[in-house]
């Protein structure tokens, strides 16, 4: 399935609707430790990088899930956004519009 933040993708399409996907995401305990340290020095926190990438794809995968079940051959305006639900926990959400081509 087509996934893009543009509108217009050189093909004829009837709009079906909105699409989402999201996930919340934490750390454990012992990890938010280790990454709590690791601020102290610098760098990246490679933890919390992959958290929020599986986030991003989970997320992602629902919209898609949610627009197959539409119909859909593509989502245009695809947007990605997160935020803080409590410490140590954020929320990733996935959006767009369900297309299909004509």
């Amino acid at each position: 399935m087509l996934i893009c933040t543009v509108e217009k993708i050189g093909r004829d399409y009837e709009v079906l609707g909105i699409v989402k996907g999201s996930t919340i995401q934490s750390k454990n305990i012992g990890r938010d430790i280790g990454q709590g340290l690791k601020s102290i020095v610098g760098g990246e926190l490679v933890d919390y990088t992959k958290m929020m990438n599986d986030a991003r794809k989970l997320a992602e995968d629902r919209m898609v899930e949610e627009a197959q079940k539409l119909g859909a051959d593509a989502v245009v305006c695809a947007r990605y956004a997160t935020s803080s639900v409590m410490q140590g926990a954020a929320e990733v959400i996935a959006y767009g519009t369900a297309v299909r081509y004509v």
